[in-house]
């Protein structure tokens, strides 16, 4: 059977709805995710394991700063979605590239150096593993109406240059201090300030290159689903 240009038109737009629907899960997804690995945090009574504080002292942690706005984000994507309005790509984009720089860093360096820390148990379960394996999926699946600015990795890699600077700048007013009242919690200056600023624009880069890759994969997807539309 031939396919005419109206009904190639009536596909591409079930395809469209099917993808916000899937986008939409994988937001409560997010959300639930969150939450349970907040409340978990806060109700946490022991400090000093896993990187890990005990209730609002934890979010002094990048981690936990950027799961959090990305549970933000995910709710006020389903609001724009329940109103039909287009949300901006460049959010997303931005929490799913630094939810993934922390998946990145702990899966690749911490979790092998530091089986010890239990970088998995408790509320680092969802916060190392688990919403940002969510977040990275929702954002290759993202449909986007426009194709999305190179700019906005350099905005994404943005989020860990300010926090860096925020740590920095607490070190030199407050002191490094001493285990486990250190300011430097996660010991960047134990081999001096001129390797522990190697490591901070290495995390930098590498928040960079995960908003690269994310935006790469999000164009190829959405490159396949035109595709198969065509």
């Amino acid at each position: 059977m031939d396919i005419q240009p109206g009904d190639k038109v009536v596909i591409k737009h079930t395809i469209s709805e099917i993808r916000g629907k899937i986008q939409a899960a994988f937001n409560v997804i997010i959300i639930v995710f969150v939450g349970t690995g907040t409340s978990i945090m806060m109700n946490n009574t022991t400090s000093g394991s896993g990187l890990t504080a005990v209730g609002f002292e934890n979010f002094k942690f990048f981690t936990v700063l950027s799961n959090e706005l990305c549970g933000v984000v995910a709710v006020l994507w389903l609001i724009f979605w329940l109103i039909n309005k287009s949300f901006p790509a460049m959010l997303k984009l931005i929490t799913a590239s630094a939810v993934g720089l922390t998946f990145l860093i702990i899966a690749a360096f911490l979790a092998p150096m530091y089986p010890q820390l239990n970088l998995y148990d408790g509320s680092n379960l969802y916060f190392h593993l688990l919403v940002p394996l969510v977040a990275m999926v929702e954002f290759i699946l993202m449909e986007v109406k426009e194709e999305i600015s190179f700019r906005y990795t350099l905005i994404a890699a943005a989020c860990s240059l300010i926090y860096g600077l925020g740590y920095y700048i607490n070190i030199v007013k407050n002191g490094i201090g001493e285990w486990p009242d250190t300011n430097d919690w996660y010991g960047f200056l134990n081999w001096g300030y001129p390797i522990g600023f190697v490591i901070f624009g290495f995390i930098i880069l590498m928040n960079w290159g995960m908003a690269c890759l994310l935006r790469f994969l999000n164009k190829l997807i959405g490159k396949v689903f035109e595709k198969e539309v065509n």
